[in-house]
C-alpha cells in the first residue's frame, strides 16, 4: 500500500538525460510504500517507443538536420514529439502498487481543475472534447514499474506534424508502427495555460487522488555516477536504433538512362547489405552502387555521400540522390 508520495519537477530537457531518470527513479527511488510523480520537458525531441522502427515513426533527416534529438524509451507505444510546450509525466511505483485506473485519474482531475473536461479513450489515450491530448505508455522490470505519457500544452503542431511523417518508401520491418489521431493543444481548451499551471494542477491532482501530502525530490541526492552510466545507455547507438530490429528499404524509379531499384538491409542504422536491380547499360553499376552504398548509415545526407563518391556517370549520380531525397529518410 502506497504511504508516501514523491515528486519531482525537472529542469534538464534534455532527452536522454531525462529517460536516464526515468528509470533511475523507478529502479532505484521508488519502493514498497511509495509513488513518485515525475514532470519532466525535452526539447525538440522525437521519442519513439522501445520496439519502433525509426524510420517508419520520423523523418530522421528533417530532424536532424534542424538540431533534433531522437530518442528511444524504454516503454511501448507510438512516436511522439516532445517539446517546451509539451509536458511529461511519469508515475513510478513497485509492481505491487501499480494501478493504472488510478494514476490516469490524476491525469483527469488535473485537467478538471484546470476547468477542461477530459475523459479516457481505450486503454492508451486520454481526449478532450474528441481530441487527443496525451498518449501514455507503460514498463514493468524486477519489481518496479512505469506508466508515462505526455502533455500536450502549447506544442509545435507543424513541426510534429513534419518530423512524425515517416518515409514514403518502401519499409519491411517488424517493429511496432505508431496510430495517427487528431491531436489538441490544451491551451486551445484553456487560454493562458502554461507548463507551470499545468504541472501545479497535476501535482495537485496527485494528492488528492492518493489522499496524501507529496515531498518534492532534490537532484542533489540522485547518484549522479549511476545516471551519467544509465545515459550513455540511452544515447548509444546501439540502443536508439536496435540493432536486433533489422529492416528492408527499399525504393526505385525509371530514368532517361534506365530503370532502378535499391533494396537495403538495415541494422543499428547501417546499411548492411545493398542489391541494386537496373536495366541500364552499363553492366558494372550495380556493383559499383552496392559497394558504394554498403557501410553507409542510413541517412539521406550519408546515402548522397555514398553515391557522390561511386565511379558512375554524373546524371546517374544527380538522379539517385534526387530518388533519395524524395524517399523522406
Amino acid at each position: 500500500m502506497i504511504r508516501q508520495l514523491y515528486t519531482y519537477f525537472g529542469t534538464d530537457t534534455d532527452p536522454y538525460s531525462n529517460l536516464a531518470l526515468e528509470q533511475y527513479l523507478t529502479e532505484t527511488v521508488a519502493d514498497e510504500r511509495s509513488c513518485i510523480l515525475y514532470l519532466w520537458q525535452n526539447q525538440n525531441t522525437v521519442v519513439i517507443g522501445r520496439n519502433q522502427n525509426a524510420w517508419r515513426e520520423c523523418r530522421t533527416g528533417l530532424l536532424e538536420n534542424e538540431g533534433g534529438t531522437l530518442a528511444r524509451r524504454l516503454s511501448g507505444g507510438g512516436a511522439v514529439f516532445h517539446d517546451l510546450g509539451n509536458l511529461n509525466f511519469t508515475f513510478s511505483v513497485a509492481q505491487s502498487n501499480y494501478d493504472l485506473s488510478r494514476q490516469q485519474q490524476v491525469i483527469v482531475m488535473a485537467c478538471r481543475l484546470l476547468g477542461i473536461r477530459a475523459e479516457l479513450s481505450g486503454r492508451n489515450d486520454l481526449l478532450a472534447e474528441g481530441r487527443k491530448f496525451s498518449g501514455n505508455s507503460y514498463y514493468s522490470h524486477d519489481g518496479k514499474a512505469f506508466h508515462n505519457g505526455t502533455l500536450l500544452i502549447d506544442a509545435d503542431m507543424e513541426k510534429m506534424g513534419r518530423y512524425l511523417s515517416p518515409s514514403t518508401a518502401k519499409i519491411v520491418s517488424k517493429g511496432v508502427d505508431s496510430v495517427r489521431s487528431r491531436v489538441v493543444n490544451l491551451r486551445e481548451l484553456c487560454p493562458g495555460l502554461t507548463v507551470e499551471k499545468m504541472a501545479d494542477a497535476m501535482i495537485q491532482a496527485f494528492e488528492q487522488v492518493y489522499g496524501l501530502p507529496s515531498t518534492p525530490l532534490h537532484r542533489e541526492d540522485f547518484d549522479a555516477a549511476k545516471l551519467e552510466k544509465l545515459r550513455d545507455q540511452f544515447s548509444s547507438r546501439s540502443w536508439v536504433f536496435r540493432p536486433e530490429l533489422p529492416f528492408d528499404f527499399a525504393c526505385g524509379d525509371k530514368f532517361g538512362w534506365g530503370e532502378i531499384r535499391l533494396q537495403l538491409r538495415i541494422g543499428e542504422g547501417v546499411c548492411l547489405h545493398a542489391e541494386v536491380y537496373t536495366d541500364a547499360m552499363d553492366a558494372d553499376l550495380s556493383a559499383v552502387l552496392e559497394h558504394a552504398l554498403e557501410g553507409c548509415t542510413f541517412s539521406a545526407c550519408d546515402l548522397f555521400r555514398g553515391i557522390n563518391g561511386a565511379s558512375v556517370p554524373p546524371e546517374v549520380k544527380t538522379d539517385l540522390c534526387g530518388l533519395i531525397a524524395a524517399q523522406n529518410i
